[in-house]
């Protein structure tokens, strides 16, 4: 009987604006990032049957793709809607995240459900599907705190990173890492599926079929279970994705020619769906999971010091807080008293989607070198609060 599963994760983000001034000045980085999503279900066609693979894009990156300018300008380069159209493929899973890909420890808890909520309006209208059953948070932040979050709305499963997981029912190395656990916080439960941190770090930088299969059958022979084998990377980001030759990038050296060994049944393991494994075979075992995120290069996602690691940084993220305790107390009176006048309520809209865009773990991921974009937006957020302030007192 089949007792090894592999669930493939692609993470795909891009911030505001990015893929525009790349095309306005860096041409052809914007192709190879374009042209390295419009890749992705077009090296799963005539695999349907077998391939399966997870997809979490941010509403940045959404919003950018379904722009008609945009649209217009990357027309002979890559069509957008059929893109989108084309991951619709019924070996493609969409995962939820956050619309501007922040760093949900970071972020005030109440901005978390904003970038969720409006994620799912975004997803829910490109794609014509209501429910999502699991969640990707970015950069794999993730904290107990959000569980009853999620919970709320809806999530079965949330993925997390392995060097996070700490067991709080006894279970071997190979157990901790290749079976869905349950953890528990405020008197809610939910699903955490484990990354395998190490080949992750092959997904990113480049691996041989046979190596994988090897590597899979080692890591899990000892297993008594249904072994299940999570993988995540960035799917748009290094030259391993972005390569346009089809022999030397991630579908044509690695992906397909995985597709034909598991075709031959000769890799010793399955392609699955999280929730098609959570169906069959359920999550076992308590577990806590640390606040933190993966590994970015020499950081290995604990206290989150790729985000956090200068002053510069912090005072940013203290000043996100700041704007948002701001933002929420004026919906909140507002939201006491009716809503009255739709142009408060229009402006704090605005006032809100500025405040999000700050959020946007690129702003931090970069040392200092983009906290401007953050208090960038800011800026335009308080200016909004400082006008909204202004009309009601005039009323």
């Amino acid at each position: 009987m089949q007792n090894r599963y592999h669930a493939t994760i692609l993470t795909l983000h891009q911030p505001s604006g990015n893929l525009e001034d790349l095309l306005a000045h860096d041409t052809w980085k914007a192709k190879e990032i374009l042209y390295a999503l419009d890749r992705i279900p077009r090296a799963i066609w005539g695999y349907e049957d077998i391939a399966r693979v997870h997809i979490a894009m941010s509403g940045a990156l959404l919003e950018t793709l379904t722009s008609p300018d945009f649209q217009s300008q990357t027309y002979g380069y890559v069509k957008c809607g059929d893109l989108l159209w084309n991951l619709r493929n019924p070996a493609i899973d969409l995962l939820a995240t956050g619309y501007y890909h922040p760093v949900f420890p970071l972020i005030p808890p109440a901005d978390r459900e904003e970038h969720i909520l409006r994620w799912f309006g975004v997803a829910r209208h490109i794609f014509d599907q209501q429910h999502f059953q699991g969640l990707w948070p970015p950069e794999m932040g993730f904290c107990m705190e959000m569980i009853p979050l999620l919970k709320k709305l809806g999530f079965r499963y949330v993925l997390v990173d392995s060097e996070q997981v700490i067991p709080l029912t006894p279970m071997s190395w190979h157990e901790i890492r290749y079976r869905p656990h349950i953890a528990s916080f405020g008197g809610e439960e939910i699903i955490v599926v484990v990354r395998d941190r190490d080949l992750s770090n092959s997904q990113e930088a480049g691996m041989d079929p046979g190596w994988f299969i090897h590597e899979i059958h080692e890591r899990t022979q000892h297993c008594n279970f249904p072994a299940l084998v999570t993988t995540a990377s960035d799917g748009d980001n290094g030259g391993w994705f972005r390569n346009t030759k089809w022999d030397s990038n991630f579908w044509g050296a690695f992906y397909r020619p995985l597709m034909r060994r598991i075709r031959e049944d000769s890799a010793g393991f399955l392609p699955t769906f999280i929730h098609d494994y959570l169906d069959r075979f359920g999550a076992e075992g308590y577990v806590i999971v640390r606040t933190g995120a993966w590994n970015t290069g020499e950081h290995d996602g604990v206290g989150f010091i790729q985000w956090t690691g200068s002053q510069t940084q912090k005072d940013a993220l203290n000043r996100t807080d700041e704007v948002s305790r701001d933002i929420h107390e004026l919906r909140w009176e507002e939201g006491k008293k009716g809503w009255p006048d739709p142009e408060t309520a229009r402006l704090l809209e605005e006032a809100m989607w500025r405040l999000l865009k700050a959020e946007t773990s690129c702003h931090f991921y970069w040392g200092e070198d983009w906290t401007p974009r953050v208090h960038a937006d800011l800026d335009q957020a308080t200016s909004l609060v400082e006008h909204i302030r202004k009309r009601l007192s005039e009323r």
